[in-house]
Protein backbone atom coordinates (compact mmCIF):
# COMPACT_ATOMS: atom_id res chain seq x y z
CA UNK A 1 0.00 0.00 0.00
CA UNK A 2 1.43 3.27 -1.05
CA UNK A 3 0.10 6.11 1.22
CA UNK A 4 1.16 9.71 0.29
CA UNK A 5 -0.02 13.58 1.91
CA UNK A 6 -0.96 15.42 -2.06
CA UNK A 7 -1.48 18.94 -1.66
CA UNK A 8 -2.74 20.89 -5.08
CA UNK A 9 -1.02 24.04 -6.02
CA UNK A 10 -3.44 27.34 -7.88
CA UNK A 11 -0.64 27.88 -10.33
CA UNK A 12 2.47 27.72 -12.05
CA UNK A 13 4.03 31.30 -9.44
CA UNK A 14 2.76 29.50 -6.87
CA UNK A 15 4.73 26.16 -7.51
CA UNK A 16 7.53 28.64 -8.64
CA UNK A 17 7.88 30.59 -5.31
CA UNK A 18 7.64 27.02 -3.32
CA UNK A 19 10.21 25.54 -5.45
CA UNK A 20 12.63 28.67 -4.48
CA UNK A 21 11.89 27.72 -0.93
CA UNK A 22 12.60 24.09 -1.40
CA UNK A 23 15.84 24.95 -3.31
CA UNK A 24 18.34 24.68 -0.29
CA UNK A 25 16.77 20.86 0.04
CA UNK A 26 16.81 19.43 -3.74
CA UNK A 27 18.12 16.20 -4.26
CA UNK A 28 16.99 16.04 -8.36
CA UNK A 29 14.85 16.59 -10.94
CA UNK A 30 13.21 13.82 -12.94
CA UNK A 31 11.88 14.29 -16.18
CA UNK A 32 9.25 11.19 -16.20
CA UNK A 33 6.59 10.05 -18.75
CA UNK A 34 3.61 8.24 -17.84
CA UNK A 35 2.27 6.26 -20.35
CA UNK A 36 -0.89 3.66 -19.08
CA UNK A 37 -3.09 0.64 -20.23
CA UNK A 38 -6.15 -1.04 -20.05
CA UNK A 39 -6.83 -4.91 -21.44
CA UNK A 40 -8.76 -4.52 -24.56
CA UNK A 41 -12.62 -5.20 -22.81
CA UNK A 42 -11.55 -2.61 -19.89
CA UNK A 43 -10.77 -6.02 -17.37
CA UNK A 44 -8.57 -3.26 -15.40
CA UNK A 45 -10.52 -0.43 -15.17
CA UNK A 46 -14.03 -1.91 -14.38
CA UNK A 47 -11.64 -3.12 -11.47
CA UNK A 48 -10.06 0.12 -10.46
CA UNK A 49 -7.23 -1.04 -11.52
CA UNK A 50 -4.28 0.73 -14.32
CA UNK A 51 -1.15 -0.76 -15.70
CA UNK A 52 1.49 2.12 -16.03
CA UNK A 53 5.06 2.61 -18.18
CA UNK A 54 6.99 5.30 -16.85
CA UNK A 55 10.01 6.62 -18.39
CA UNK A 56 12.49 8.71 -17.17
CA UNK A 57 14.57 11.26 -18.62
CA UNK A 58 13.97 12.61 -22.06
CA UNK A 59 16.09 10.07 -23.88
CA UNK A 60 14.65 6.95 -21.91
CA UNK A 61 17.19 5.64 -20.37
CA UNK A 62 15.04 3.66 -17.40
CA UNK A 63 11.52 2.96 -17.34
CA UNK A 64 9.39 1.20 -14.87
CA UNK A 65 5.89 -0.92 -15.20
CA UNK A 66 3.36 -0.10 -12.50
CA UNK A 67 0.22 -2.05 -10.93
CA UNK A 68 -2.26 0.68 -9.65
CA UNK A 69 -5.13 -0.93 -7.91
CA UNK A 70 -8.63 0.45 -5.16
CA UNK A 71 -7.16 4.10 -5.30
CA UNK A 72 -8.64 6.18 -2.25
CA UNK A 73 -8.03 9.82 -1.82
CA UNK A 74 -9.60 11.58 0.87
CA UNK A 75 -8.68 15.53 2.56
CA UNK A 76 -5.51 15.11 1.01
CA UNK A 77 -3.82 11.60 1.53
CA UNK A 78 -3.78 8.85 -1.07
CA UNK A 79 -3.88 5.32 -0.55
CA UNK A 80 -3.53 2.64 -3.22
CA UNK A 81 -2.34 -0.56 -3.73
CA UNK A 82 0.75 -0.22 -5.96
CA UNK A 83 3.43 -3.04 -7.48
CA UNK A 84 6.32 -2.09 -9.73
CA UNK A 85 9.05 -3.72 -11.67
CA UNK A 86 12.01 -2.37 -13.39
CA UNK A 87 11.03 -2.70 -17.76
CA UNK A 88 13.40 -2.92 -20.55
CA UNK A 89 12.67 0.82 -22.14
CA UNK A 90 13.07 -0.54 -25.68
CA UNK A 91 10.39 -2.60 -25.14
CA UNK A 92 8.44 -0.61 -23.14
CA UNK A 93 8.84 1.64 -25.83
CA UNK A 94 7.79 -0.82 -28.39
CA UNK A 95 4.94 -1.45 -26.15
CA UNK A 96 3.47 1.99 -26.35
CA UNK A 97 3.44 1.86 -30.42
CA UNK A 98 2.33 -1.83 -30.18
CA UNK A 99 0.75 -2.57 -27.28
CA UNK A 100 -0.13 -6.03 -28.05
CA UNK A 101 3.80 -6.50 -27.26
CA UNK A 102 2.79 -6.31 -23.41
CA UNK A 103 1.36 -9.71 -23.60
CA UNK A 104 3.88 -11.26 -25.08
CA UNK A 105 6.35 -10.08 -23.04
CA UNK A 106 4.28 -12.02 -20.27
CA UNK A 107 6.76 -14.43 -19.85
CA UNK A 108 9.17 -12.37 -18.92
CA UNK A 109 7.07 -10.27 -16.12
CA UNK A 110 6.31 -11.39 -13.04
CA UNK A 111 4.11 -8.51 -12.70
CA UNK A 112 2.02 -8.93 -16.41
CA UNK A 113 1.99 -12.08 -15.26
CA UNK A 114 0.00 -11.58 -12.26
CA UNK A 115 -2.52 -8.91 -14.15
CA UNK A 116 -3.39 -11.65 -16.31
CA UNK A 117 -3.96 -14.14 -13.66
CA UNK A 118 -5.69 -11.90 -11.53
CA UNK A 119 -7.93 -9.69 -13.83
CA UNK A 120 -8.20 -12.18 -16.44
CA UNK A 121 -6.91 -10.15 -20.12
CA UNK A 122 -8.06 -12.37 -22.63
CA UNK A 123 -6.27 -12.86 -25.68
CA UNK A 124 -6.84 -9.95 -27.10
CA UNK A 125 -4.70 -8.54 -24.88
CA UNK A 126 -3.92 -4.66 -23.64
CA UNK A 127 -4.92 -1.18 -25.12
CA UNK A 128 -2.70 2.06 -24.86
CA UNK A 129 -4.61 5.18 -23.55
CA UNK A 130 -2.28 7.47 -23.52
CA UNK A 131 -0.64 9.62 -21.00
CA UNK A 132 1.27 12.96 -19.79
CA UNK A 133 4.88 14.35 -18.89
CA UNK A 134 5.88 15.09 -15.58
CA UNK A 135 8.63 17.45 -14.41
CA UNK A 136 9.52 16.37 -10.86
CA UNK A 137 11.21 18.20 -8.03
CA UNK A 138 12.72 16.14 -5.23
CA UNK A 139 13.54 17.64 -2.22
CA UNK A 140 14.48 16.19 1.38
CA UNK A 141 13.51 18.61 4.01
CA UNK A 142 13.10 18.00 7.83
CA UNK A 143 13.33 13.98 7.25
CA UNK A 144 10.47 13.99 4.55
CA UNK A 145 11.00 13.15 0.57
CA UNK A 146 9.07 15.76 -1.25
CA UNK A 147 8.39 15.91 -4.65
CA UNK A 148 7.39 19.07 -6.47
CA UNK A 149 5.17 17.91 -9.86
CA UNK A 150 4.43 19.76 -12.73
CA UNK A 151 1.91 17.82 -15.23
CA UNK A 152 1.72 18.55 -18.56
CA UNK A 153 -1.38 17.34 -19.77
CA UNK A 154 -2.83 17.92 -23.22
CA UNK A 155 -5.73 20.47 -21.81
CA UNK A 156 -3.26 22.07 -19.51
CA UNK A 157 -1.10 21.98 -16.66
CA UNK A 158 -1.21 20.86 -13.06
CA UNK A 159 0.76 21.49 -9.69
CA UNK A 160 0.81 19.08 -6.89
CA UNK A 161 3.16 18.80 -3.72
CA UNK A 162 3.50 15.47 -2.80
CA UNK A 163 5.10 13.60 0.41
CA UNK A 164 5.18 9.58 0.86
CA UNK A 165 4.47 8.96 4.33
CA UNK A 166 3.73 6.37 6.95
CA UNK A 167 2.01 9.20 9.77
CA UNK A 168 0.03 11.04 6.74
CA UNK A 169 -2.12 13.00 8.78
CA UNK A 170 0.72 14.54 10.84
CA UNK A 171 3.08 14.87 8.25
CA UNK A 172 0.58 16.99 6.56
CA UNK A 173 0.53 19.06 9.40
CA UNK A 174 3.79 19.80 9.34
CA UNK A 175 3.16 20.45 5.46
CA UNK A 176 0.23 22.86 6.10
CA UNK A 177 1.55 24.56 8.71
CA UNK A 178 5.17 25.38 6.19
CA UNK A 179 2.84 26.37 3.62
CA UNK A 180 0.68 28.61 5.33
CA UNK A 181 3.54 30.28 7.41
CA UNK A 182 4.95 31.18 3.65
CA UNK A 183 1.73 32.22 2.29
CA UNK A 184 1.75 28.99 -0.18
CA UNK A 185 -1.72 28.93 -1.39
CA UNK A 186 -3.20 25.24 -1.81
CA UNK A 187 -6.02 22.82 -1.61
CA UNK A 188 -6.14 19.07 -1.12
CA UNK A 189 -6.37 17.00 -4.19
CA UNK A 190 -8.90 15.35 -4.54
CA UNK A 191 -8.30 13.21 -7.84
CA UNK A 192 -4.98 11.58 -8.99
CA UNK A 193 -3.15 12.51 -11.85
CA UNK A 194 -4.58 9.42 -13.92
CA UNK A 195 -7.60 10.64 -12.99
CA UNK A 196 -7.15 14.34 -14.26
CA UNK A 197 -5.68 12.52 -17.29
CA UNK A 198 -8.90 10.53 -17.89
CA UNK A 199 -11.27 13.29 -17.22
CA UNK A 200 -9.82 15.48 -19.66
CA UNK A 201 -10.08 18.62 -17.45
CA UNK A 202 -8.22 19.85 -14.92
CA UNK A 203 -9.37 19.90 -11.00
CA UNK A 204 -11.13 23.03 -10.11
Amino acid sequence: MEVEVKLRLPDASTHQKLSDLLSPFHLETLIQENIFFDGSNSELSSNRAILRLRFYDVASRSCVLSLKAKPLISHGVSRVLELEEPFDPVLGRACVADPWRLKAAVSSSTLLKRVREEFGVGEQGFVCLGGFRNVRGVYEWKGLKLELDESNFDFGTCYELECESLNPENDKKVLERFLEDNGIRYKYSEVSKFGVFKSGKLPV
